[in-house]
């Protein structure tokens, strides 16, 4: 029986594994009476309404990677606003046969969003001091704790100036619903997702973002009101929120590394005055059931509970070598086009449903996506997170217009070189594809036609097969669970998603000229085949999302509205005739 909380990590990640002939434990079948409320409320909270302004932003998507390139928006209202209409808000919402779902910024596996949003601020002009929760379907914050002034000043030394806190948490049973034991992976990509959408909108603003590495899961719960009990009295235990990650935004130009740092270790240092402050509040609002009845997940739970943070000291990350900007990103070639707005591709950002098996991409395009997966000094998503990659790339290349089909790996970090060709025992080739930018670590292992093996790999998805590219993101599990402990089998999911997350957007943003690209995360996918395909055995090294790239097919059948035209009409009546 596994007892140490890294064997408990490592047995949840062996039990949840899809195989050929049996899927991950699940019910089988949807549920609809129990279907969870993708919403969040707590009833009796005040509720400050945002305004929309996220289309008035005129960042270039381009200039989100260019450090200082965005200036830096004042902390008010309006741009808190923009901040979580452009990282947690509604994107647009979906209508077939009387039916009709919202979809986000933030992506979702099969976009039933167990992650919900928190705010934390000292008060700055029309935001008074205190704890908020956001609703993305009112686009509205709920203010949970209010501060009185005293406590607002004293928040206010704690903090960087100017600067304040996004919390995460997941709803666990909103995935479990449909995915069973396998949801708790998930949870942790949306979270990655969560903190990425999050870091690109604030730099859409010109703000920095960094993780707040030090914080342990109960500092966070008690940060954000998740265990007052009494506040969700009467909502099953499933329905209750587990706290996830916390963010330090601070409105400045990108901080270099050990700025950031510095600012992160200081507000951990003092998460038990920040702690006290907040709990010290004015209290208000209950939380609102979500499903009438439950399934219970005991591997879930035991999951959670053997992944919970302490407070911890992360010792920092040795920094990356410098890499130089890669040509044709910010221009010609297949990059974004100078007029994109950041605004614009964050909000047009979809999960393909279908691609058309027959879109290619140039290899310059392909490059330049693969580019934005390493990371850089103040350039998003890669500077929220304070660790070195620990995460890495097996890509099925299928139409990538001058570079053969075949398998390729990509090494984010050049001290997983050893380790990664080690762990991928086959006799690969291990060359350097011709005119591969040097920088850029991506080796050929084999020549071949793979689309195939891609689409049976990933659950006989034909998605996998029909794109210009697919992936499966190899993470160095094992070994750094139990070097750095069993939480960190989170923070490798998250920055799985936060990976996926910058292929999301990247996809949205590319102009080639073999058309239009989408991408997809798909979560469905059998692992061990996976690695079998690239020689890997142990838990040295394994996969943890898997990712495709390709020419979308849009559904006729459904009808595309508005994210908030519904607010538009409720807060200001209809449109005159």
């Amino acid at each position: 029986m596994s007892t140490t909380p890294v064997e408990r990590a490592l047995s949840y990640h062996t039990r949840t594994k899809h195989r050929l002939d049996r899927y991950a434990r699940a019910l089988g079948y949807l549920d609809w009476s129990t279907q969870p409320d993708p919403f969040r409320t707590f009833e009796g909270a005040p509720q400050l309404l945002l305004p929309l302004r996220a289309g008035g932003l005129t960042a270039a998507y381009r200039d989100l990677y260019r450090p200082g390139a965005v200036p830096t928006a004042a902390v008010d209202l309006g741009s808190i606003a923009a901040l979580f209409e452009l990282s947690l808000g509604l994107s647009a919402w979906k209508e077939t046969r009387g039916s009709r779902w919202a979809l986000r910024c933030n992506p979702s596996s099969g976009n039933l969003h167990p992650t919900e949003g928190y705010l934390l601020l000292a008060g700055a002009p029309g935001v008074p001091a205190g704890l908020y929760h956001y609703v993305s379907r009112d686009h509205a914050l709920e203010r949970r704790a209010a501060l009185d002034p005293a406590a607002a000043r004293d928040l206010a030394g704690l903090l960087p100036p100017g600067s304040f806190v996004v919390g995460l948490s997941s709803v666990h049973w909103r995935e479990a619903w449909k995915y069973g034991e396998r949801a708790f992976r998930y949870c942790q990509h949306d979270a990655g997702h969560a903190l990425a959408a999050i870091r690109y909108a604030a730099a859409a603003l010109g703000w920095s973002a960094v993780l707040l590495d030090d914080l342990g899961d109960a500092e966070l719960s008690a940060l954000l009101g998740l265990d007052r009990d009494a506040d969700f009295a009467g909502v099953a235990a499933a329905d209750r929120e587990h706290p996830d990650a916390a963010l330090l935004l601070v409105p400045a130009a990108p901080l270099d590394r050990s700025a950031a740092l510095a600012a992160a270790r200081a507000v951990g240092a003092s998460a038990a005055e920040v702690i006290r402050l907040v709990v010290g509040g004015a209290w208000a609002g209950r939380a609102n059931a979500l499903s009438p009845s439950h399934v219970d997940w005991d591997v879930i739970e035991d999951a959670a509970r053997a992944t919970w943070k302490p407070h911890t000291e992360e010792p920092a990350a040795a920094p990356e070598a410098a890499l130089p900007p890669l040509a044709g990103v910010n221009g010609a070639g297949g990059a974004p086009s100078a007029g994109a707005l950041a605004s614009e591709v964050i909000r047009a950002r979809r999960s393909a449903t279908a691609f058309d098996g027959r879109t290619s991409i140039g290899a310059e395009t392909f490059y330049a996506m693969l580019d934005r997966l390493l990371p850089r000094p103040g350039v998003p998503p890669w500077d929220a997170l304070p660790w070195a990659p620990l995460v890495h790339a097996v890509v099925f290349v299928h139409r990538v217009r001058g570079l053969a089909q075949g398998l390729y790996a990509l090494e984010r970090s050049e001290a997983a070189h050893e380790r990664l060709r080690a762990a991928l025992t086959h006799p690969f080739d291990w060359e350097k594809p011709a005119g591969c930018p040097d920088h850029l670590r991506l080796y050929r292992l084999s020549e071949a036609d793979l689309r195939g093996p891609a689409q049976i790999v990933s659950c006989h998805q034909e998605i996998a097969a029909d794109g210009a590219f697919s992936l499966g993101m190899v993470a160095d599990l094992g070994a750094t669970l139990r070097a750095r402990g069993a939480p960190w089998y989170r923070r490798l999911f998250w920055e799985a998603g936060v990976l996926g997350h910058a292929l999301y957007l990247e996809a949205e943003a590319a102009r080639d000229s073999g058309g239009r690209v989408r991408a997809t995360g798909i979560g469905c996918y059998f692992d061990d085949v996976f690695h079998e395909l690239c020689g890997i055995t142990g838990d040295a090294f394994q996969s943890l999302y898997h990712f495709t790239v390709g020419g979308p097919v849009e559904d006729a059948r459904l009808t595309t509205r508005a994210p908030y035209e519904h607010l538009e009409r409720a807060r200001h009546g209809p449109a005159p005739r």
